[in-house]
């Protein structure tokens, strides 16, 4: 058992996700970042669908009421144990009575910490993943507060105390003003000039970024869409579309670009550009608030092969830590 002794600025508990339910509105939520959510379980033994703690900003303080072996992936909060600092991205060995405790992000927005054996809350549509806009999900359907016991799952014994992340797989934070996306649905509805404005502007992530959206700032969008009369079903604005699905990591032209995250609706009637790639969604969700992003363009067989890439590395990392 896991008690919260304080909680972080946003702490919540987070899987690999929560799919086949898009359909019925219900988006995947699970960690932001998966690539450290997933590196995170396999230093520790665990398989990727274990869950994590996912923490924003500012981590939490933990008091372990058992013997653990955890991992730290993300974005670097200096975590301490008991007051004294411990390395990232590597199994550390706490025990019975010590405290992890973590503080403000330098570079990157989330960490996450994995521990043997897994977060073990109840799953809800097969997953353990929160969803807070609704309550399901982790631990109360919320972020962590003040006094919350969170249970450990069972360890497999495969954690080796000390093995660490060989630092060629540890993302650079720093590094992540170029965002890949693949152009469509709706960016028919640009003009030439608009999509050139639109892959050429450097956008600014407003504080109006989270798990649901990463909403942008820059020029006025609606001088980039191409004038017509809107057809029935569609709103007034040119941004306006008749409604369609949302993919996630798709951005939405809604007075500013919003890139729809994790927890974003399914479906709507704003146009949608462009959709960010599952990989540079990762880099996205560790692009603090006031940084600057560009757009690059790329084909469906780019992005395809940007993530067969990281399938191979994260091969690599799982192999070395869990055979």
């Amino acid at each position: 058992m896991i008690e919260v002794l304080e909680p972080g600025l946003s702490t919540t508990v987070q899987d690999t996700g929560r799919y086949g339910h898009y359909h019925i509105g219900m988006p995947p939520s699970g960690a932001m970042d998966q690539y450290a959510h997933t590196v995170a379980n396999y230093v520790v033994g665990n398989d990727e669908d274990a869950a994590t703690l996912e923490m924003t900003y500012a981590g939490p303080d933990l008091k372990f009421q058992e013997d653990a072996v955890v991992a730290a992936t993300g974005a670097d909060m200096e975590p301490k144990r008991n007051g004294e600092p411990i390395p990232m991205w590597t199994a550390v060995q706490v025990e019975a009575g010590d405290v992890l405790s973590f503080e403000f992000a330098t570079e990157g927005v989330r960490s996450y910490l994995s521990v043997a054996g897994g977060i073990d809350v109840p799953e809800v549509m097969e997953s353990r993943s929160t969803y807070t806009l609704i309550g399901i999900g982790g631990h109360e359907g919320r972020d962590l507060e003040e006094g919350d016991e969170l249970p450990v799952g069972s360890a497999n014994g495969n954690a080796t105390v000390g093995a660490a992340v060989d630092d060629g797989h540890v993302p650079d934070y720093a590094n992540n003003d170029t965002i890949s996306v693949v152009m469509g649905l709706c960016d028919y509805r640009l003009t030439d000039e608009g999509r050139e404005e639109f892959l050429g502007t450097q956008w600014k992530i407003s504080d109006e970024a989270d798990r649901v959206g990463c909403r942008l700032t820059g020029p006025d969008i609606e001088g980039m869409f191409e004038e017509r009369e809107q057809p029935f079903g569609a709103g007034p604005d040119p941004t306006n579309v008749v409604d369609l699905g949302y993919p996630v990591g798709s951005i939405q032209m809604a007075g500013q670009p919003i890139i729809l995250m994790r927890d974003a609706v399914t479906g709507g009637g704003y146009a949608t550009v462009g959709t960010v790639t599952s990989i540079d969604r990762d880099m996205l969700a560790q692009a603090r608030t006031h940084n600057e992003i560009t757009f690059e363009a790329v084909d469906v067989e780019e992005a395809l092969e940007a993530r067969a890439s990281q399938d191979e590395q994260l091969e690599l990392i799982r192999a070395t830590f869990l055979e």
